[in-house]
């Protein structure tokens, strides 16, 4: 197994170069050249194994020749140290908890999961290596906290000045050490963008060894799929036909679910369900993929106005955008839309959504409606209270702010401000080269 570039200007590349190189030299996004299928029989048992039993089994599967079974199961069984959950909220409704990681995020298993390879990777080289990460939420702090105190690994986080929670703030900027956090005067997108940028500037890449741990990143990537597998196992015996709701803004998630389609687990449908940055709805709608600076939203986190994971679903459906749409449907929901649904499922259902998460259920609702023989399954991606101030509006009630969460507010948040011009950015950079 192999990994090429989405732009298709580059070689081949082993899952070393591309997880310790992140983006391709010709600026595209590396995929796996083949992606195997498990086979049929595997489906009939999955329900009889354990969430990291069935990472290993998924990961030693696509990656096979490129890093040995025994190496894997220590990263996964590390990586995957807590629960994911499907808990039922009401019907044929049901939710994907994602949020029992140290930061209360789905990125904690991306996260955590590429920390453990690239520090496997790297452990014998006597260069030090920078991640440079935009956020626009929860990527950060999941990045920061899978990677905190790794030898010969430093973080660099670039997230947008005033648009993110703070909570998310505080996991990002208080952890000291080998972690960064630059404060962009601008958007995710901005932020998105200098990442590119540097990774495409040959002076600096020259003076440093620089990688993403954006979903960008095929390590963050593949782990993505690993829970689509296992909420299947969970809820198999209840309907042959299940549907997921993905909350979507850069795309990662969704595409770690198709990639799961594609190596074989019998999804019937996925939602590809956003705030009213809807580029991907609209697309799915009317063929065209038309990105745009992106709008603030209370589900900040899905602000993305040109989703670089977009060119890895077009890869997947051999750039066919209604083979895609055979598998594929998009929702999207305005702010006003986003609290009503909020406040429908705590009120009669007693359950208490994020923002994202609430987007995520009104998918699945709406599309249920057309399926009475299907279970849905909303992906839950954040906890409640990383969004305390919006959750309390909403619902009328205080929400109970898990202890790792009480515990980085008491922290001092230190950032370093920073336009969103390029130029400020290299020499910042240079300057600890």
């Amino acid at each position: 197994m192999s990994f090429y570039s989405t732009n298709q200007q580059t070689p081949h590349v082993s899952l070393r170069e591309a997880v310790t190189k992140g983006l391709a030299d010709d600026n595209g996004l590396f995929m796996p050249l083949q992606i195997p299928e498990l086979p049929h029989s595997y489906f009939e048992v999955i329900q009889e194994k354990s969430l990291p039993e069935i990472a290993l089994d998924v990961s030693a599967t696509l990656l096979r020749g490129q890093i040995e079974r025994g190496v894997l199961q220590e990263i996964v069984e590390e990586s995957l140290n807590f629960p994911i959950p499907v808990v039922p909220v009401h019907g044929r409704i049901h939710t994907l908890e994602l949020f029992h990681g140290p930061t209360s995020a789905f990125k904690d298993v991306g996260a955590r999961f590429m920390a453990r390879l690239l520090a496997y990777f790297v452990k014998d080289s006597d260069k030090e290596l920078t991640i440079l990460v935009a956020t626009s939420g929860d990527t950060g702090s999941a990045v920061a906290n899978g990677f905190l105190g790794v030898p010969g690994i430093n973080v660099v986080i670039l997230y947008p000045h005033g648009k993110v929670s703070d909570i998310q703030e505080k996991q990002l900027t208080t952890l000291g050490q080998n972690i960064t956090a630059l404060e962009i005067d601008g958007t995710f997108d901005d932020c998105q963008r200098l990442v590119k940028q540097a990774f495409l500037d040959q002076e600096l890449n020259q003076r440093m060894q620089l990688t993403s741990a954006n979903s960008i990143n095929i390590a963050r990537l593949i782990p993505q799929s690993f829970y689509y597998f296992h909420a299947y196992a969970q809820v198999k015996h209840l309907s042959e036909r299940v549907i997921f709701a993905t909350p979507s803004g850069n795309f990662g998630n969704l595409t770690g679910g198709l990639l799961a389609k594609r190596m074989g687990l019998p999804v019937a449908k996925f939602i590809a369900a956003t705030n009213i940055n809807d580029i991907v709805p609209e697309f799915l709608t009317s063929g065209n993929f038309n990105p745009r600076a992106s709008t603030q939203t209370i589900s900040n986190a899905m602000d993305v106005g040109n989703p670089s994971n977009f060119v890895r679903l077009m890869e997947l459906y051999n750039q066919n955008g209604d083979a895609m749409r055979e598998d594929v449907i998009g929702y999207r929901f305005t702010d006003e839309q986003t609290k009503m649904l909020m406040r429908e499922v705590y009120e009669n259902h007693g359950y208490i959504l994020d923002p994202h998460g609430a987007i995520g259920y009104g998918a699945i609702r709406d599309y249920l409606a057309m399926e009475p023989d299907a279970i849905g399954i909303f992906l839950e991606t954040a906890h409640p209270a990383k969004f305390i101030d919006v959750v309390e509006e909403v619902i009328g009630q205080k929400v109970t702010i898990p202890e790792n969460l009480q515990a980085v507010m008491q922290k001092t948040k230190q950032s370093t401000r920073m336009s969103h011009d390029y130029n400020d950015l290299k020499t910042w950079l240079l300057a600890r080269a």
